[in-house]
């Protein structure tokens, strides 16, 4: 168990997962949280990480800092989501192993699994199958992590536990037109075509594809209750455990924002992965289950879109 006193280094504090798992840390009392920005600390750079590890010493760690994008970004940029994250995750685990971390959280994603896994995908079918090409150089920096992980534990006796969530939407989401996941995506162009008073949304893919989406704040709560309730070198899988096509999350999305106008797809544009549902038997026996269902989660993040906005504009 983590002591309310003890130093708990959450990399990544400004992004949608480091940002929920501080707020949950504070909302459970814990008060010495340590955070760097990108400018204080550059965590590709190894001489940074093991200064700063030397110097504050941490007692426990979360992982989440990462470059994230969506479909087209992680196509469109293989090389640099493959070295950037691979370069981040390495330097922080290896520095929280040189200076005797107590326990590391690794935050994975679950497009580490086989591209057509047997559904729903068990931690067990990692490295069974092909990836998918489209994620495939970020799905390999974030098994790496999750390897090195599980051979420190082996060679070492550390106590460094990894997670792979679903796919996460909300507070502190990136909504940018081209780079960002289908929710905050669907969230800026519904938005936009309502102020507009346009009469389509054009949304990527086919819409058929099924997708399983978990709320962040639900996401950082099972990171906590994770670190101090569960040890082993076994992946553990967070999500739902239920899933919806593109076409019906579209639908929600448009019902949240308030759309009247019809919507098309586009299918020249890709679909990725035709299905990706977790199996949460794992996460649920050790006594955890999600909070937050789709549409209520939706309407928050929405919440949070105009609001960023309207810091943005300020």
């Amino acid at each position: 168990m983590m002591g309310k006193d003890e130093k708990i280094y959450v990399a990544g504090h400004r992004g949608m997962v480091g940002s929920a798992i501080v707020r949950r840390l504070q909302s459970e009392g814990y008060t010495n949280i340590i955070t760097r920005t990108s400018k204080e600390l550059d965590l590709r750079r190894q001489s940074q990480v093991e200064d700063f590890f030397a110097e504050v010493k941490p007692d426990y760690v979360f992982l989440a800092a990462a470059k994230v994008g969506g479909i087209v970004a992680n196509n469109s940029f293989p090389a640099d989501f493959m070295y950037e994250n691979m370069i981040m995750e390495m330097n922080v685990i290896k520095s929280s192993f040189d200076n005797k971390v107590r326990k590391l959280l690794f935050l994975g994603s679950s497009c580490i699994y086989p591209r057509l896994a047997p559904q729903p995908m068990t931690e067990s079918c990692l490295l069974t199958g092909a990836l998918e090409k489209t994620n495939e150089a970020y799905a390999l920096a974030k098994i790496s992590g999750l390897k090195y992980c599980e051979f420190l534990n082996r060679q070492y006796g550390t106590d460094y536990i990894s997670v792979m969530p679903t796919n996460l939407y909300g507070p502190n989401d990136n909504y940018h037109p081209d780079n960002s996941h289908v929710i905050p995506g669907l969230l800026r162009r519904f938005h936009e075509a309502k102020l507009s008073c346009e009469k389509e949304v054009v949304v990527w893919g086919t819409g058929r594809v099924l997708r399983e989406f978990l709320y962040v704040d639900d996401l950082a709560d099972a990171c906590v209750y994770l670190m101090n309730s569960y040890s082993g070198n076994e992946t553990v899988n967070i999500g739902t455990g239920k899933e919806v096509t593109i076409a019906e999350l579209a639908e929600t999305v448009k019902s949240v924002v308030g759309f009247n106008g019809k919507i098309t797809y586009d299918t020249t544009k890709p679909d990725g992965t035709p299905r990706k549902l977790l199996d949460v038997t794992k996460l649920t026996n050790i006594g955890w289950t999600y909070k937050t269902e789709l549409e209520e989660g939706l309407a928050m993040a929405y919440n949070d879109f105009i609001s960023s906005n309207i810091r943005t504009e300020r």
